[in-house]
């Protein structure tokens, strides 16, 4: 596995390349977000979709995946956002957020017959970035390795994820993925009913 070393206020433009190649190529990354590291891909290649559900070990046929969007603008390419479900998306992206949306048929064949999808624009440069070079969404899972792993220690992280992933963007441990000391995961917010907004999953994000 490549380690990269890239910094929120000063983004590598040729690491970014890299990067972006890797994923149209297939590959997977893990990388930085304003919560726990996450490991990705190619949203739109169903090969690598099923590399890294077969590393995260779930099924995607019975899990609502989570992609990552460099906006909201983006994001409405491949979610069913309503008026008022803009407003709350507004108001919270970015942000440590997992908002499951109705799911729009752009999506590839590996979301086929699923109705929703989980969205997320997080209030990391690096992962917008990405998603920007890229050009469209990356499927994203947080990483939850055990406890011996600590999911913000990016050296730790690539000794457990060797050989199964081909890049691992460093952020430099700015402490971003820590919340009083312990990492917790984005905030899950079901908006399938936009009037009725339900927090299924209690995370680093405040709901606004």
């Amino acid at each position: 596995m490549r380690t990269l070393r890239m910094y929120p206020s000063s983004i590598n433009e040729r690491y970014l390349d890299e990067v972006a190649d890797c994923l149209r190529a297939g590959g997977i990354i893990i990388y930085p977000t304003d919560t726990l590291y996450a490991v990705g891909c190619d949203a739109l290649n169903n090969g690598a979709i099923e590399r890294l559900c077969r590393i995260k070990g779930v099924n995607p046929q019975k899990q609502t995946l989570s992609v990552v969007c460099d906006g909201i603008s983006m994001a409405s390419e491949y979610a069913r956002i309503d008026n008022e479900a803009f407003r709350i998306l507004r108001r919270n992206m970015p942000g440590a957020f997992t908002f499951i949306l109705p799911a729009a048929t752009s999506l590839p064949k590996v979301f086929k017959g699923r109705k929703e999808v989980g969205i997320r624009v997080p209030d990391n440069q690096i992962a917008m970035a990405i998603a920007a070079r890229l050009g469209h969404p990356i499927l994203s899972s947080s990483l939850k390795v055990d406890d011996e792993v600590p999911e913000f220690d990016a050296q730790e992280l690539a000794l457990a994820f060797e050989g199964q992933a081909e890049l691992l963007i460093d952020d430099g441990g700015d402490g971003e993925s820590l919340s009083g000391g312990m990492p917790l995961p984005s905030t899950v917010v079901d908006l399938t009913d936009s009037r009725s907004p339900e927090i299924i999953r209690e995370g680093k994000g405040e709901l606004q």
